[in-house]
């Protein structure tokens, strides 16, 4: 797979407004991250619900309940964000139960009920649990979330270059474009400049940034291979036009929406919390 030139310099000057907003919103305040989460979340569950209808026709869901779970996930990052322990604990248990009873009372038909939920569900867990995972990765310590995200950057990249000038053997016919060369010297780099990072950063392990750069890796990439084959059902080339050469939000954050359950489950049990300001 030969490089294509000006396809590279469009994805990345692309790449480098998008990286400037990122690193505000992740580095700024809590505001801002609050505020980078949230939009994050908004723009994939809008992109999300606009390919449901292509992926499954004989599903007409109604509007209202797009909405619905924007508001849902737009308030349970808020509630997670600016609310204490005690008033999480409170209102949590309560909050899950809006979705089901909004399609209770938006009259869907027996027939599309049941599907209805279920794809609802899907999206909350697919889009907005990641996101608030996502946000209490700060509360560890805010490099966490910016490794993070900066690991999954590096893999896209590297196994784009690496499959470009040596790739030859195809990885999934769910994504044509990549390969087995390609994802594996993605993964080996990554992880070599976690363990680098490692050596000279006075903050946790080198084996703890290893293991958060092999969930970039293996889940990052399991991440864009479900959102591929979520085009390839709706029969689209990308899930948007957000940003050129990149395609939508969801073509975006397809590996960090896959990645973060997994970064924050070993975070929180082996990373200790590590107070840290950039401004």
């Amino acid at each position: 797979m030969a490089l294509h030139w000006p396809t590279f310099f469009t994805r990345l000057g692309s790449a480098i407004v998008f990286s400037a907003i990122m690193m505000i919103g992740l580095l700024w305040n809590e505001w801002a991250f609050f505020a980078l989460s949230a939009l994050i979340q908004i723009l994939c569950l809008r992109e999300y619900f606009r390919l449901l209808p292509k992926i499954f026709p004989e599903l007409k869901l109604p509007a209202w309940m797009h909405t619905a779970t924007q508001i849902f996930g737009f308030t349970m990052l808020a509630l997670l964000a600016f609310s204490d322990i005690q008033q999480q604990t409170t209102l949590f248990p309560a909050l899950l139960f809006v979705p089901v009873l909004l399609l209770l009372a938006g009259g869907l038909s027996e027939k599309n009920y049941l599907p209805a939920v279920i794809k609802s569900l899907t999206a909350l867990f697919y889009i907005t649990l990641p996101m608030l995972l996502f946000f209490e990765l700060r509360t560890i310590s805010i490099i966490i979330p910016l490794a993070l995200v900066l690991m999954i950057w590096m893999n896209d990249t590297m196994a784009y270059l690496v499959g470009s000038f040596i790739g030859k053997t195809p990885f999934s016919k769910i994504s044509p474009k990549k390969t087995w060369e390609g994802t594996v010297g993605g993964a080996l780099l990554t992880v070599v400049g976690a363990a680098v990072w490692g050596y000279f950063s006075p903050y946790y392990r080198i084996g703890d940034w290893m293991f958060l750069a092999l969930c970039a890796a293996i889940a990052g990439t399991a991440g864009d291979l479900f959102e591929s084959k979520l085009k390839r059902m709706a029969d689209v080339k990308d899930s948007g036009t957000m940003m050129p050469g990149h395609g939508g939000a969801l073509d975006r954050f397809d590996s960090l929406l896959v990645t973060v359950p997994f970064a924050f489950c070993y975070a929180y049990v082996f990373m200790p919390p590590v107070p840290l300001e950039f401004f």
